[in-house]
């Protein structure tokens, strides 16, 4: 059943790098804004400490995570087994994110493998775990990772990424500045 912990244990951070896909949760102040809801997988996610996680956020059609966090820094990360033992696990908290060149990207970068979309490290100060049983998630067998964003990453190469995020990447779909010349927050 249920349950909210002090902190991310390490039963709970074991946990959490054998999960192959996690989902992040974020929503703008205004209340006509669209709540935004992504999963993420590719072996980006780190516990940094029982208070505080990351993950590597790659180049994709949307920045609505970067915008909402421009905004107003909520963000919550859910994970949930889909094997035999059903457990969903929330973390909340406050996030910010460093850009390549960044001060804080030397730091975090380097505990994720590369990843040549990479386009910034999303920061979580973690002040809320809690667990539900996960028992109407369904139970299913993962086959493999997908590998077309980093093939297409790759293909674009540096400056044809700077280019799509000028493109795609600038606003989000409310309008609220996401990927631009302004610098990022640091953790």
């Amino acid at each position: 059943m249920g349950r909210t912990y002090d902190a991310i244990t390490d039963e709970l951070a074991t946990w959490i790098a054998d999960q192959p896909v996690f989902f992040v949760a974020t929503a703008p102040l205004d209340a006509d804004g669209h709540v935004n809801v992504s999963p993420k997988g590719g072996d980006t996610f780190r516990v940094v400490s029982p208070h505080e996680v990351a993950y590597l956020d790659l180049t994709g059609s949307g920045a609505e995570t970067i915008a909402h966090i421009r905004d107003n820094g909520r963000l919550t990360v859910m994970f949930c087994s889909f094997d035999a033992k059903p457990l969903i696990l929330r973390l909340y908290g406050q996030a910010t994110y460093v850009r390549p060149g960044d001060p804080g990207w030397d730091d975090l970068a380097p505990r994720f493998p590369d990843h040549p979309g990479a386009r910034a490290v999303i920061h979580l100060a973690v002040d809320r775990v809690a667990s539900a049983c996960g028992y109407a998630v369904p139970q299913m067998e993962l086959v493999g990772p997908r590998t077309r964003l980093d093939e297409w990453a790759a293909k674009r190469g540096d400056d044809g990424l700077v280019a799509y995020r000028a493109e795609k990447n600038r606003t989000s779909i409310d309008g609220l500045p996401a990927f631009d010349a302004a610098p990022s927050p640091t953790p």
